[in-house]
């Protein structure tokens, strides 16, 4: 397993400009493949237009107590980019005009900034209807300071959403390094223990799933039912939904497509894949994407690829919901997996 990120190493796939480069050679170059605007294109979805905003993700920083062998965003604990209060308070004024109904707060770690907790005792009063922090499970046994993160949660009315590689520890320790299964069980239990995850419980906590190599995952609602038979039966853990996550060609995942030799048959893969179906519920169409800095993109995936929206308000400081509801939603070929079989975003499947 990598113990520093691309960029600590100083790997030419930490530039942007370079995964964007080769995102755009092989296949596509020669004319083998179609670029993901001229496939939008035929089926008259081109250009890819923002609808009403429900879901603001705000990344809180690149710092991370793991480093995932998949990681888009390449995060480690070597990584010092950190959401400062200002922004974060930039945020909030946002939060509190903007007719999203969801915020998502993501990382890294989100847990490792600093003002994590200033953040989320002032967002949580804003009355937003859905709350969700994307925690990596790990970071809750990671150190005592951590422990209280499940009580946290509930009486803030955090809803977690967990990664969880699989419900076996080989296939989740391969992904994620040696301890992560048994870390992030114990979380589990913790969480359970607090409420978070039985039937009838508001406290909700959702389980995220993401291929362990080049191919695209299973139908979200049977490995669902996998997950929830294997997790109750071999630990006594219950959790309510399963989201199933194609891994994008980007930052660490794509080095490791090109190291393996999987990219031009991963590439093949999601274009022979591709479902018009899903191109009208991606993300980046109901969501804006917050990084660490205060920037905004389309999505997440975007904003590692450093493509900022087409729009004259780029920074939260200038956030005008008109002026962004004018633009064109920037793509690329890493697009493709969003739009491979059923689809897939931050919450899951959509199609």
């Amino acid at each position: 397993m990598a113990t520093k990120s691309l960029k600590a190493v100083g790997h030419d796939l930490a530039q942007t400009n370079k995964q964007l480069e080769l995102l755009a050679s092989g296949p596509f170059a020669q004319g083998d493949l179609p670029l993901f605007k001229d496939k939008i294109t035929q089926s008259g979805q081109f250009p890819l237009r923002p609808k009403s905003l429900e879901i603001l993700q705000i990344n809180v920083g690149y710092m991370c107590n793991q480093v995932c062998a998949h990681c888009h965003v390449d995060a480690g604990p070597d990584r010092k980019e950190i959401m400062t209060r200002e922004t974060m308070q930039q945020c909030l004024d946002v939060i509190k005009t903007t007719g999203a109904h969801t915020l998502d707060l993501t990382g890294g770690a989100p847990e490792m900034n600093p003002d994590f907790r200033w953040f989320v005792e002032k967002a949580s009063a804003a009355g937003i209807k859905d709350f969700i922090v994307r925690s990596n499970l790990t970071i809750i046994r990671a150190n005592k300071k951590y422990h209280d993160l499940p009580e946290f949660f509930a009486k803030h009315g955090v809803h977690v959403v967990s990664s969880l590689p699989h419900y076996t520890q080989g296939k989740t320790d391969k992904q994620r390094g040696d301890g992560v299964f048994n870390s992030s069980i114990e979380a589990l239990k913790s969480l359970n223990r607090v409420g978070y995850g039985k039937p009838d419980s508001p406290l909700k906590l959702d389980l995220v799933y993401n291929p362990s190599g080049a191919f695209l995952p299973g139908d979200q609602k049977a490995m669902e039912q996998d997950f929830k038979k294997a997790l109750w039966e071999d630990f006594g853990i219950e959790f309510h939904t399963l989201f199933t996550i194609t891994n994008l060609p980007i930052a660490r995942f794509l080095d490791y497509l090109v190291a393996s030799g999987n990219f031009e048959d991963y590439m093949y893969a999601l274009v022979d894949a591709y479902n018009p179906a899903a191109v009208s519920g991606v993300m980046c169409t109901n969501t804006l994407s917050v990084s660490w800095d205060g920037y905004l993109y389309d999505c997440d995936f975007n904003q590692m690829l450093g493509l900022k929206v087409a729009s004259k308000a780029k920074h939260i400081s200038q956030y005008q919901e008109d002026l962004l509801a004018e633009r064109d939603i920037v793509i690329s070929q890493h697009c493709y997996g969003c739009t491979a079989g059923a689809g897939s975003s931050c919450q899951g499947t959509v199609a």
